[in-house]
C-alpha cells in the first residue's frame, strides 16, 4: 500500500510538488544572481516567474495538506498556472532578446486576457444548475482550454528568436502532455485513473528541470562568451596581444619548437584615408580570415596591434618559408592590400619577448626593403 501511495496516491503529489519546489528554487537563486550581476531585464521577469511557480505549488501543496478543496482556491490555483506559465516564457524570451513595448503588449495582455476568461469562473453557477460537481468541472473548462492557447502561442511564436530551441520546444511539448493528462482524467476519469495520475505527478518535474537546464546552459553561455571576449579582438575574432603573448610564454618556459610570423599590411594608412575606415576595417577581417584559416592546423593567431597580426606556429613539421609565403599569396590574391611579413623561430635562451621582437624586426626589414614579401629573421 505505502509503494501505491509513493507513485499514485496524495503522498506522490506531495512529493512531486516538493521536487518541483526544489528546482524553481534553484532557478531562483540563479535568476536572482545574474539580475544583481548584470540587470538585465531578463533576469529580473525569469526570477519573477519562478517566484509565481513557486508560490502557486506552496498552494498546492498547503491546498494537499489541508483537503482544502474549494471553487476559490481551484480559481487561485488555475490563475497561478497561467500567470507563472506566462512569465517564465517571457523571461527565457527576454535571456535572448531585447524586449520593447510590443512584446511586453504582447505577453502582458495574455495574462490580462486569462483574467477575462475567468469571468466565466463566476458566471457559470449563475447560468447552470447541475450538481456542485458539474458547477466546478464547467467553471474550471475555460481557463483550462485557454492553457492550450498559450501553449500553442509560446510554441510556435517563441523558438525562432531564442536559443536552445529544442530543448524548450520539448518543454512545451510536455506542459502539453501535463495539461492533456490532466484534463483526460479530471473531466473522463473523475481522477480515479492511475496512470493519469502518476504522469500528472512525473511530468511537471521533468517540465521544470528541462528548463533549468536551459537556464543553466544560458548562464554557461553567458560565461563563454565573457571570458572569450577577453582573450580576443573584437573586430577580428583573433586572439588579442595579451593572450598572444601569455601562450607564447607557455611554450618558450616549457623550451618547446616555436615559430612566430609577423605581419603588417601594407600602406594601411593611406587606405584609410583615401577609402574611410570602414573599408580598413572589412580589410582587417579579411587578412585576419586567412591568418585564422592558415593557422587553424599548426598554430594560433592573434591580433597584436592595429594593422599587425601575428601567428604562433607549433608545429614543428611546418616549412616557415613556405607557411609565410603562403599567408602573403592569400592576402595579395584575396584582397586589395598586399602584407609585409617576417618570422623568428625558437632558440634556447631566447624569451618570449624577444622571440616576438625577432619577427618584428624581420617584418620591419621586409618593410624598409620593398613590402609584400618574406623575411627570415637572421
Amino acid at each position: 500500500m505505502k509503494a501505491v501511495d509513493l507513485l499514485f496516491g496524495d503522498l506522490a503529489s506531495l512529493l512531486s510538488h516538493v521536487i518541483v519546489l526544489v528546482i524553481v528554487t534553484l532557478m531562483f537563486v540563479i535568476s536572482l544572481r545574474l539580475f544583481l550581476d548584470r540587470r538585465k531585464k531578463g533576469y529580473m521577469s525569469m526570477t519573477f516567474s519562478v517566484i509565481f511557480v513557486g508560490i502557486h505549488y506552496l498552494l498546492k501543496i498547503y491546498v494537499l495538506l489541508t483537503a482544502l478543496d474549494t471553487s476559490l482556491t481551484a480559481y487561485v490555483l488555475l490563475m497561478l498556472k497561467i500567470v507563472s506559465f506566462v512569465l517564465l516564457n517571457f523571461g527565457v524570451y527576454q535571456l535572448y532578446n531585447r524586449t520593447h513595448r510590443k512584446q511586453y503588449i504582447f505577453f502582458y495582455g495574455l495574462i490580462i486576457m486569462g483574467f477575462v476568461v475567468s469571468i466565466l469562473h463566476f458566471s457559470v453557477p449563475q447560468m447552470y444548475s447541475g450538481t456542485p460537481q458539474q458547477v466546478r468541472l464547467l467553471q474550471d473548462i475555460a481557463l483550462e482550454l485557454y492553457v492550450f492557447v498559450l501553449i500553442f502561442l509560446c510554441f510556435y511564436m517563441i523558438p525562432p528568436y531564442i536559443g536552445q530551441q529544442a530543448k524548450y520546444q520539448w518543454a512545451l511539448t510536455v506542459f502539453f502532455l501535463i495539461q492533456t493528462c490532466h484534463l483526460i482524467n479530471v473531466y473522463m476519469y473523475g481522477n480515479e485513473q492511475i496512470w493519469l495520475t502518476l504522469a500528472g505527478n512525473l511530468l511537471p518535474i521533468v517540465f521544470y528541470f528541462l528548463l533549468f537546464i536551459m537556464l543553466f546552459d544560458r548562464v554557461v553561455e553567458l560565461m563563454q562568451a565573457i571570458y572569450n571576449s577577453s582573450i580576443t579582438d573584437g573586430l577580428t575574432r583573433l586572439y588579442n596581444r595579451k593572450f598572444f603573448y601569455n601562450r607564447v610564454s607557455q611554450y618558450v618556459g616549457r623550451h618547446l619548437p616555436i615559430s612566430i610570423l609577423f605581419s603588417d599590411i601594407d600602406n594601411f594608412k593611406k587606405l584609410n584615408d583615401t577609402k574611410g575606415h570602414q573599408m580598413g576595417d572589412d580589410v582587417l577581417k579579411q587578412v585576419a580570415q586567412i591568418m585564422k584559416e592558415e593557422a587553424e592546423e599548426c598554430g594560433i593567431a592573434g591580433r597584436y596591434g592595429g594593422e599587425e597580426m601575428v601567428v604562433m606556429v607549433t608545429d614543428p613539421s611546418v616549412k616557415m618559408d613556405a607557411f609565410a609565403e603562403r599567408v602573403r599569396s592569400r592576402i595579395e590574391k584575396e584582397t586589395i592590400v598586399t602584407a609585409s611579413i617576417g618570422y623568428s623561430k625558437y632558440k634556447n635562451g631566447v624569451s618570449a619577448e624577444e622571440l616576438i621582437k625577432q619577427a618584428d624586426e624581420a617584418m620591419y626589414k621586409a618593410k624598409t626593403t620593398g613590402k609584400n614579401k618574406v623575411v627570415k629573421y637572421a
